[in-house]
């Protein structure tokens, strides 16, 4: 049978190519044809008339012609599909609310120990290897499981699209070959920065599957195998992220230029970005002064109390006036 998806039988399937073949037929005709009784052959056709597949005469012996096959099968094609395009998605919708019910229920569903460097790998490859849009990572000095250098996971991952941030402390960099490795990352499409220290070893999938350490390890660590968790969605998950997001907010951007050299490991930051101007402009306007009565007190036109305005805000990632004040207390512009 190769009409099934569209709701034909295989009695209709077969008197269907007979019409089309015949151009018309009767029901004694389709019965000679077919194998089928003369009785089963009149109720195939109706049931094929009731289906818009065939019409007949109105004189008797009726004879049955076939509805062109465009006609017939495409709309009801389309609308199965439809169809299972939609049972597919309640589907989809019934397997999450499962799935969250399990985690509510059962700590298993939500984290997963992993315990062993091999076991840590596989698992390090598995979520990169299934990542559609976004790893986060956090890379501290001497590594656990995965040798600065061997993560190909990486590479093939970010071949295909996937977006990596990834967060190093200054002491990954004394670990030997560390800096070629970054070189190599940051050139294949890898966003980098540093910052001096990090609180944990850290890697997240598309925000919604992390994996990181339960206990110390490393070589300096704890000298048995190491263990680790894969938390999946859950305020915990979220929490981790949030802590990447924070870090990742006052980390220092890794540049690496033509002949391989990186700028910023130290995860210190470089000179003051503000001037003495941009110093006084700034805490008028955390003061709620008004553009104009700054261009007053600085002596410049508003035009380049705005600019300056605009330019902090760039250099804190601000959207907002209010979120450049923000940002300029936590980072102590002010």
């Amino acid at each position: 049978m190769t009409l099934e998806a569209a709701g034909v039988s295989e009695a209709e399937e077969s008197v269907y190519r007979h019409l089309v073949t015949a151009g018309q037929a009767s029901a004694g005709d389709v019965a000679a044809r077919t194998g089928l009784s003369r009785a089963e052959a009149e109720r195939v056709l109706d049931a094929l008339a009731v289906k818009g597949m065939a019409s007949h005469t109105d004189v008797l012996p009726r004879h049955f012609r076939a509805t062109p096959p465009d006609v017939a099968l495409m709309p009801r094609l389309k609308r199965n599909a439809d169809a299972l395009d939609l049972a597919r998605a309640e589907a989809t919708s019934l397997l999450q609310v499962y799935r969250d019910t399990m985690r509510r229920r059962d700590a298993s569903e939500l984290i997963e120990v992993i315990t062993g460097a091999e076991a840590l790998r596989q698992h390090l490859r598995q979520i990169q290897a299934s990542a559609q849009d976004e790893m986060l990572w956090f890379c501290k000095a001497q590594y656990v499981a995965m040798p600065s250098g061997s993560n190909s996971s990486e590479f093939e991952a970010l071949a295909r699209g996937v977006r990596y941030r990834v967060l190093y402390e200054k002491a990954f960099f004394d670990d030997e070959g560390a800096v070629d490795n970054v070189v190599a990352g940051v050139r294949a499409g890898e966003v980098a920065r540093a910052v001096p220290h990090l609180p944990l070893r850290l890697a997240v999938a598309d925000r919604a599957i992390a994996v990181c350490p339960l206990v110390p390890g490393g070589p300096h660590g704890s000298p048995d195998e190491p263990t680790a968790a894969l938390v999946r969605d859950s305020n915990l998950l979220a929490a981790l992220i949030a802590l990447f997001e924070r870090y990742w907010e006052d980390a220092v951007p890794l540049d690496v230029d033509d002949s391989g050299a990186v700028a910023g490991t130290d995860g210190v930051g470089g000179p003051d970005p503000l001037s003495a101007i941009d110093r006084r402009l700034l805490a008028l306007l955390v003061a709620g002064v008004a553009d104009k009565a700054v261009a007053t007190q600085l002596g410049l036109s508003r035009r380049t109390v705005q600019r300056h305005i605009q330019r902090m805000m760039e250099l804190a990632g601000a959207a907002t006036r209010m979120q450049l004040a923000w940002q300029a207390a936590r980072r102590g512009w002010l």
